[in-house]
């Protein structure tokens, strides 16, 4: 993992110190999940997104079924960053939902450490691509669970039952929208994602 070069300039102070370890994360999931709103919620820095409200040409491409509030996408990327405990920087890549943005998916995904998988309970079979293409790409992965005001709610157990999920992948319900649960689901993922890198690189 590298790490960057501090400054001394006039105190500023939004370079990492060489001290601090830095993640590369890609938020994911399908369209409509609460990608963007994670980010928001969570970044210490004004988050940059490519969100656009939805027009005509997009009807028949992205299923607004059961999301009626849905007014806007995202049409390349969202990013921010979170320090957690001073020594650990994770930033975080949030990607487009729907499938025909599958190359600019990959090229996201390049260099990441880990993946947050987002579901919602009124659409979990839409998760399933997203998780298979994570698998695809060898990412270790957790799982959040944005628990919307209307969506039905299940026990871990049974959401691991119906997304097949391996035992070690953290599963962490929460709300996109308050910053505790995110965090939450950060540190989940960060630290089985530390946990699965081979020992070569993480003695590098």
């Amino acid at each position: 993992m590298d790490s960057v070069p501090s400054t001394d300039r006039a105190g500023i102070g939004y370079l990492p110190s060489a001290a601090e370890t830095l993640m590369k994360l890609v938020v994911t999931g399908p369209f409509g999940v609460g990608k963007t709103t994670l980010i928001r919620t969570l970044s210490e820095i004004p988050t940059l997104h490519t969100e656009e409200v939805m027009t005509q040409s997009s009807a028949g491409l992205d299923d607004t079924a059961g999301l009626p509030e849905k007014s806007t996408t995202t049409v390349a990327i969202d990013f921010g960053r979170l320090t957690v405990q001073d020594d650990l920087v994770l930033y975080m890549f949030g990607t487009p939902g729907q499938d025909r943005f599958l190359p600019l998916w990959e090229d996201i995904a390049r260099g990441a450490l880990g993946a947050l998988v987002m579901v919602d309970t009124r659409r979990l079979e839409d998760s399933f691509a997203v998780m298979d293409m994570v698998e695809e790409q060898g990412l270790p992965y957790a799982v959040a669970v944005n628990r919307f005001p209307d969506a039905p709610a299940h026990p871990d157990e049974v959401l691991r039952k119906h997304l097949d999920l391996d035992p070690r992948t953290p599963l962490v319900q929460c709300d996109a929208r308050e910053r505790r649960g995110g965090i939450n689901a950060l540190i989940a993922l960060a630290e089985h994602a530390l946990a699965s890198l081979p020992t070569s690189q993480e003695s590098s």
